[in-house]
């Protein structure tokens, strides 16, 4: 019999193979990851409605079906977590919101659909800020969540409990979604491998604008699901699993022929060009980040043979612009309603940017600048291959706050430590995050990588190839390490 902590510390791909080979049985993996939810989640606080009972059910019905012979799905015998902005038929989704805080959906969104179609195993609900308006992990409704890392600092958001979840080890990989970065944001700061594929290669459903859904938005021009796993051969698993077209989204891409997640993991780098922005040319960067990214962006030409160069897109400071998106995105009528009734129960942040009016020449600006920001960016990318930055600005904060008023020394708004995440949601570009190194503090720092418009194959093999030449997945937190079995 394996034990709990070696369970625990296995991939998902690793997982499937034992189960399929009867190595492992579901139940002694859903047993073991149930037992590190039980020591750590009243630390971490990652799951706000966790499913142990389900989780069990489903291993063991699972379990017969091994033993009887039958075929099972990629994933079998493999629990996962699911974003709670992510709906799941039967399964409390309450986004971090006192409004829905007994909603039940009546459905699955897609991607849960097809993860359950390939015999994932659902161990709960994952925390999240209220409706995901923020890039942080507190909500009026659940506990904060926390870094396994350092438990006084955010894990990120609005991802958040997926990305404690992952880095502590209770799933080895989880859903997130990512309006402005909230799958790399996490991801990031929590030491893991995350991805937002091309606009339109994972489906949104009920995710997208639903009349049966009063009151909740989706960022529609901006929004993806993506994977958040330890290594990057899970996260192309999960994304061969939920991407594809479907009708219940009329953005998703036709499949590409030839295309395969798996395969895109494989090739070299050399001799691709590669842009380096360490700033954007007008973002402050915490010294830290910045030597910390630098040296892995060394790896790409000193290890992996690429021919790099600094260069910047050269657009104006988009920030405003895509707040300007998510206003237009946003149910106004519905979540202003929701904000009267709540009163002071709902977020602070998220009741002052309902309570601001907005003209419609802002409105019609941000996409005009959108515009503007597509046009610089496929110029950029027609000479590049890729394109590296910080996946943020900073390293992990503490928790209950937005985010830091100063960086490297400059006065900033408490929102500035994201400008490298969201202009990939304006632009629909593929752009995963992976670990570049940790601070002298012991917290993670990741390095953004972005492809060309539709070149998630690239994204993916260069991923693969900086996982291959700079190892993180063996390094686990402290809490995580102390465990005994």
């Amino acid at each position: 019999m394996a034990l709990k902590n070696d369970i625990c510390s296995m991939d998902a791909i690793t997982l499937a193979s034992m189960v399929r080979s009867k190595q492992l049985s579901p139940v002694e993996v859903v047993d073991a990851l149930l037992h590190r939810m039980d020591e750590l989640e009243p630390q971490l606080h990652a799951f706000c409605t966790p499913t142990p009972e389900l989780a069990r059910k489903t291993a063991k019905e699972q379990e017969k079906r091994i033993m009887n012979g039958e075929k099972l799905g990629p994933f079998a015998g493999v629990p996962y977590g699911v974003k709670d902005l992510i709906c799941t038929a039967g399964i409390k989704t309450a986004s971090g919101s006192w409004a829905y805080e007994n909603f039940v959906p009546e459905e699955d969104d897609v991607v849960v659909e097809r993860m359950r179609d390939a015999d994932a195993i659902i161990m709960g609900k994952t925390n999240v800020p209220e409706f995901g308006y923020s890039g942080v992990g507190h909500n009026p409704v659940f506990d904060t969540s926390r870094n396994p890392w350092n438990t006084d600092m955010t894990p990120g958001g609005s991802s958040a409990g997926s990305g404690a979840a992952v880095a502590s080890g209770m799933v080895p990989l989880a859903l997130g979604s990512d309006g402005g970065g909230s799958v790399r944001i996490p991801s990031s700061f929590c030491g893991l491998f995350g991805m937002k594929a091309s606009m339109g290669r994972v489906p949104l459903y009920p995710g997208v604008k639903d009349e049966r859904y009063p009151g909740v938005s989706s960022w529609e021009a901006l929004e993806h699901i993506g994977p958040m796993s330890r290594t990057v051969a899970d996260s192309a698993l999960m994304l061969s699993v939920i991407a594809g077209p479907d009708d219940r989204d009329n953005r998703t891409l036709p499949y590409e022929k030839d295309f395969d997640w798996m395969k895109s993991l494989q090739g070299d780098l050399k001799g691709l060009r590669v842009a380096f922005s360490p700033d954007w040319g007008y973002a402050a960067v915490d010294p830290q980040v910045a030597q910390i990214v630098a040296n892995a962006v060394k790896v790409f030409e000193r290890d992996l043979g690429c021919i790099v160069e600094e260069a910047n897109p050269g657009w104006d400071n988009p920030f405003d612009a895509f707040w300007g998106m998510v206003v237009r995105e946003s149910d106004l009528k519905g979540m202003r309603a929701m904000a009267r009734k709540l009163g002071d129960k709902m977020s602070p942040h998220l009741a002052a940017l309902l309570s601001t009016t907005f003209t419609d020449e802002q409105l019609t600006d941000a996409m005009v600048m959108r515009k503007h920001v597509n046009n610089k960016m496929w110029r950029m990318m027609r000479k590049y291959d890729l394109l590296l930055t910080p996946t943020l600005a900073v390293a992990p904060f503490e928790v209950g706050i937005q985010g830091p008023t100063s960086i490297n020394g400059r006065e900033v708004q408490n929102t500035e430590w994201l400008h490298f995440t969201y202009p990939m949601n304006m632009t629909g570009q593929p752009a995963a995050t992976v670990p570049a190194g940790w601070t002298k503090e012991g917290l993670p720092v990741g390095l953004q990588i972005s492809g060309k418009h539709l070149g998630d194959a690239m994204v993916l093999r260069a991923s693969a190839a900086f996982e291959a030449a700079q190892p993180w997945r063996h390094r686990w937190p402290d809490m995580v390490s102390k465990l005994s079995n």
